[in-house]
């Protein structure tokens, strides 16, 4: 249950964070949301199982959209 908790501390940081102005387009708070978010992800999945950690990860994933949309972008250039 606490992991579940910390998932929603983050999620309610990160939109608090996305109303901020910044001057770097939000890179600098992504990078952290997600050095922090990844040691949450790994505590939900040890705590509630895989399919509640999936759920998780999406939501992340759906705040933290263009970093996934880039490291998708750059894993199809490497690719071919």
């Amino acid at each position: 249950m606490m992991s579940i908790v910390l998932a929603c501390f983050w999620a309610i940081a990160a939109n608090v964070i996305a109303m901020l102005p910044t001057k770097d387009a939000h890179w600098t708070s992504a990078y952290i949301l997600i050095a922090v978010g990844i040691p949450i992800l790994g505590f939900v999945t040890w705590q509630n199982g895989p399919w509640i950690a999936l759920i998780v990860l999406v939501a992340g994933m759906s705040v933290l959209r263009w970093p996934v949309i880039y490291l998708g972008r750059w894993l199809r250039r490497l690719a071919g």
